[in-house]
C-alpha cells in the first residue's frame, strides 16, 4: 500500500510538470533600467532553489552556533560512558576480593570529574580491606558535602570501618551523625548500632535495639535470643551490690530465668557478693525445676561468709534428696563434698569427693580433697591430690 501510493504521487507530480510547462504564463521583473522577463515555470523552480538555499544557509548558522554545546555534550557522554565502565570494574572487582583493582578502578573514574559519591565510596572500602587506612581516610573526606544519600553511604561505611576497627565510640558518632541527618529508622544503620552498643558493652541499648529489629523481623530469632542472652548475663556480672543484682534478676524476662548459664552467673555474682541465702534459694528453685549437672556444682559454693543466714545442714539435707534421684551425678556429689568439708563432716567429705573424682575426675574435686587432706594435718596426701588437679589443668 506504502509503495502504491508513492507511485500515484509521482505520476501525479509528472502530469502537473507537463501541464505547467505547456503553460504560456510568464513574469516579467522591472528593475529601471532593467527588465528581466521569466516563463512562469522557470520563475517558480528558481524560486524553490533559493528557498532551499536560504534554508541551508539558516540551518548551517544555526549548527554553528549550537557547535560548542554539541562538543561539550560529546564530551561529557564519552567521560559518563567511561565513568559507567569503570563502575562496573570498580563493583566487579570488589564483590571478586580484587580490592586494589577495585580502588585504582574508582579513583580513575574520580579523576574524570565524576561527581558521584560511589566511587569515592568503593575506593575507600577498597583501601580498607587493604588496611590503608590513611588512603581510605581520604577517600571519605572527598565523598563528604554531596547529596542526603551520598551521606548516608559515608556515614554508614565509617561505622563499619570503625566497628572492623573496634573503635565502638566512633562508630557510634558516625551513626549519630546520621540520625541527625534525618536518616532515621534505618535497618542496616540499626544492625550496626546492635554491633557498636555490644563492642562499647551498653547492655541496655542493645536490648532496645534488639527489640526494635524483631519488631521489623530484620534479625534471626535464634540469633536475637543469643545476644539478649549475652546481654543479661553481662548486666547480671557488672552488677556490685545484691539488692541491684536481685533487682536485675527481677526486670529479666521469664523465660531467660531458667535458663542454666543464667542462674549460673546470677548464683556466682551473689556468692561473691556474700549474699550465699539468696543463690542457694535460686539454685535450689532452678534444679528443683530442670535439673542441670553442672549447674548444681554451684550449690557446694554456697557456704556462709560474713552472711550468717545460710542453712548449711538445710542445704546438706536438700543435697541427699536429689542425690536419691541423680546417684552417679559427679556435679552433685562434688557439691555434697564442699558442703561437708565445711560443716567439717571430715569422713562424709571425703566419702562424696571420691565418689566425685571416680565418676568423673576434675580439678575441683582433687583440690577440694587436698584441702580436706591439708585440715586433717595430711599434707603428703594433700601435695597428692593437688598434683592431680595440676595435671588435668595441664591436660585440658
Amino acid at each position: 500500500m506504502k509503495y502504491l501510493f508513492w507511485i500515484l504521487l509521482l505520476f501525479a507530480a509528472a502530469v502537473a510538470l507537463t501541464m505547467a510547462s505547456h503553460n504560456p504564463g510568464y513574469v516579467l521583473l522591472v528593475w529601471p533600467p532593467w527588465r528581466i522577463e521569466l516563463s512562469l515555470m522557470l520563475f517558480a523552480v528558481l524560486l524553490l532553489l533559493g528557498f532551499l538555499f536560504a534554508y541551508g544557509l539558516v540551518r548551517l548558522a544555526v549548527a554553528a552556533t549550537q557547535l560548542p554545546d554539541y562538543v561539550r555534550k560529546f564530551r561529557l557522554e564519552r567521560v559518563q560512558a567511561k565513568s559507567r565502565a569503570l563502575l562496573s570494574d570498580a563493583l566487579g572487582a570488589f564483590f571478586e576480593g580484587r580490592y586494589a583493582a577495585a580502588e585504582k578502578a574508582a579513583a580513575r573514574a574520580m579523576e574524570l570529574g565524576e561527581s558521584s559519591a560511589l566511587h569515592p565510596i568503593i575506593a575507600a572500602r577498597s583501601a580498607h580491606e587493604l588496611r590503608e587506612y590513611e588512603k581510605r581516610d581520604a577517600y571519605l573526606a572527598a565523598a563528604e558535602g554531596r547529596t542526603a544519600g551520598d551521606t548516608t553511604m559515608r556515614l554508614m561505611a565509617t561505622g563499619k570501618f570503625m566497628l572492623d576497627q573496634h573503635d565502638a565510640q566512633g562508630a557510634l558518632n558516625a551513626l549519630r551523625e546520621l540520625r541527625a541527618s534525618g536518616v532515621k529508622g534505618h535497618t542496616g544503620a540499626l544492625m550496626l548500632e546492635l554491633r557498636a552498643q555490644q563492642q562499647a558493652g551498653n547492655w541496655d541499648a542493645v536490648l532496645d535495639l534488639l527489640e526494635q529489629l524483631e519488631k521489623r523481623k530484620a534479625i534471626d530469632i535464634t540469633v536475637a535470643a543469643q545476644f539478649r542472652q549475652q546481654a543479661w548475663l553481662e548486666k547480671l556480672r557488672r552488677e556490685e551490690d545484691p539488692d541491684g543484682l536481685k533487682a536485675c534478676l527481677k526486670a529479666m524476662p521469664s523465660d531467660l530465668k531458667r535458663q542454666g548459664r543464667i542462674v549460673a552467673a546470677a548464683s556466682r555474682a551473689l556468692i561473691r557478693l556474700g549474699a550465699c541465702a539468696s543463690a542457694q534459694k535460686l539454685l535450689a528453685e532452678s534444679l528443683n525445676a530442670q535439673w542441670d549437672g553442672e549447674l548444681v556444682a554451684l550449690y557446694g559454693d554456697c557456704q556462709p561468709g560474713d552472711e550468717q543466714s545460710c542453712d548449711l545442714v538445710g542445704q546438706i539435707e536438700q543435697a541427699e534428696k536429689w542425690l536419691g534421684q541423680h546417684s552417679d551425678d559427679a556435679g552433685l556429689l562434688l557439691a555434697l563434698g564442699k558442703l561437708c568439708l565445711h560443716q567439717r563432716l571430715w569422713g562424709k567429705a571425703q566419702s562424696y569427693l571420691d565418689a566425685s573424682a571416680s565418676v568423673a575426675p576434675s580439678r575441683a574435686a582433687y583440690t577440694a580433697l587436698g584441702q580436706l587432706a591439708e585440715r586433717q594435718g595430711k599434707p603428703d596426701e594433700a601435695f597428692g591430690y593437688y598434683r592431680q588437679a595440676m595435671d588435668l589443668t595441664n591436660e585440658k
